[in-house]
């Protein structure tokens, strides 16, 4: 861990970069709600101006990565997801204000008035890996919940990040407020370190990516981390699921967008519907999906689905991140519910069954933070909750679980007014 006291071991700017980020923090706090709502929405109207820039930005990037990569499909950028991006900026601009929310009011008998408030966490830090929507959702969400942002990307996305930040603080800039607002540290490993160690400038760490990086910032992390991202999904297919609402579903979690933390991993499939098991994959055959069977689904779909190898354990608690699937068969709800308490990271888990009962002690049982019934896991996310748009999916328990956005942003503060009292 890097030496705060040692500048000499640092990269050059980067312990001035977090200085100036936490000391612009006080201008967001004079912001009326309007203010900060106009601004936003002047921001994302004004960077469709530098959207040729980013879009070259990224096709620099994505020129330096393997196209069959995981990764690749996170980091691309194409016209629409771009706009797409902008748009939800706008949304955002446009939702309810949570600062200055009284969360509860009360007066004691000796006449103080205690009201608890939302306030802004303060200096909120993103570690994060190809993943350049990330750079506008932070940035939209910390503004309008009065968070200043530090960004930490990876090199994949390099150029991408910093044209999009740039970009951000040239308008910050031309709007009359702070560009450290938004601050992008470089992206040498070092820079990580210091912001691993930044307790006095950063406020909370939030790692977006894969398993690898949230453990590594859980485990090196002196600034309070919550932990977002990595998903290990199953669906559970019981013995009264619907065999055509399955399909869609199926295919949908594992198709849609196979590289994000929301697609499927894990179909788990009750033992009595292995005759179904080759109709509810078959759409899968469309997008070349590779699936691992165990030892049962093997022997059902040998021979009836080309794309097909027998799993092992290690295919179980994976997180593919790609067209791969595993399948579990399971005697019984218990068995189908013990296999996901062994394996699962606590994002997103499904059930597709007729049996009202089981649905509901699936829903109570299962330690997600999101449980679906008879629907797609695909829906985990901030925009599609009504949030607008994530600043990350939290897999913990304290302070905020799923989809983050505005509220999640916060912490409270209690103001206490009097009339001379004294105790």
């Amino acid at each position: 861990m890097a030496d705060l006291n040692n500048l000499s071991s640092l990269p050059q700017n980067t312990l001035l970069l977090l200085k100036k980020a936490k000391s612009s923090s006080s201008s967001l706090l004079r912001l009326t709600t309007k203010e900060a709502e106009d601004a936003l929405s002047k921001i994302a109207i004004e960077l469709e101006k530098y959207s040729q820039r980013i879009l070259e930005a990224n096709s620099r990037d994505l020129k330096k990565m393997d196209p069959n990569n995981p990764k690749y499909d996170r980091l691309l950028l194409s016209p629409s997801r771009l706009e797409s991006i902008l748009k939800d900026m706008r949304r955002v601009s446009l939702l309810p204000s949570p600062i200055g929310t009284v969360l509860e009011r009360k007066k004691l008998e000796n006449g103080l008035t205690l009201e608890k408030i939302r306030v802004p966490l303060g200096s909120v830090g993103v570690i994060y890996e190809a993943r350049p929507n990330v750079t506008f959702d932070v940035f939209a969400l910390c503004f309008k919940s009065g968070n200043v942002c530090i960004l930490k990307g990876g090199s994949d996305a390099e150029e991408t990040n910093r044209a999009a930040v740039q970009a951000i603080q040239e308008i910050l800039t031309s709007l009359g407020l702070n560009p450290s607002i938004i601050t992008l540290l470089p992206i040498e490993r070092a820079a990580t370190d210091i912001l691993l160690s930044a307790r006095e400038y950063v406020d909370v760490l939030i790692p977006r990516g894969s398993q690898e990086l949230i453990q590594f910032v859980r485990e090196k992390s002196l600034v309070a981390v919550i932990e977002t991202g990595a998903g290990i999904v199953h669906t559970y297919f019981d013995q009264s699921g619907d065999l055509e609402k399955g399909k869609e579903i199926i295919y949908n979690a594992k198709t849609r967008r196979p590289s994000v933390c929301n697609s499927l991993d894990t179909l788990i499939i009750h033992r009595s519907r292995l005759n179904d098991l080759i109709p509810l994959v078959r759409p899968l055959l469309e997008k070349r999906v590779l699936i691992y069977a165990d030892e049962l689904s093997f022997k059902t779909l040998d021979g009836n689905y080309p794309y097909l190898e027998k799993a092992t354990e290690e295919h179980f608690g994976i997180e593919f991140l790609s067209l791969t699937l595993s399948v579990k068969t399971v005697d019984t709800f218990e068995h189908a519910l013990a296999h996901i308490a062994q394996f699962s990271s606590k994002h997103s888990e499904a059930i597709i069954s007729e049996d009202a009962g089981v649905i509901e002690d699936f829903l109570n049982l299962v330690d997600a933070a999101a449980v679906y019934a008879n629907a797609s896991t695909a829906f985990t996310d901030g925009g599609e909750f009504g949030m607008g748009a994530e600043i990350g999916i939290s897999t913990q328990k304290l302070h905020a679980r799923g989809p983050m956005a505005l509220p999640e942003l916060c912490t409270y503060k209690w103001k206490i007014r009097g009339d001379g009292q004294v105790r």
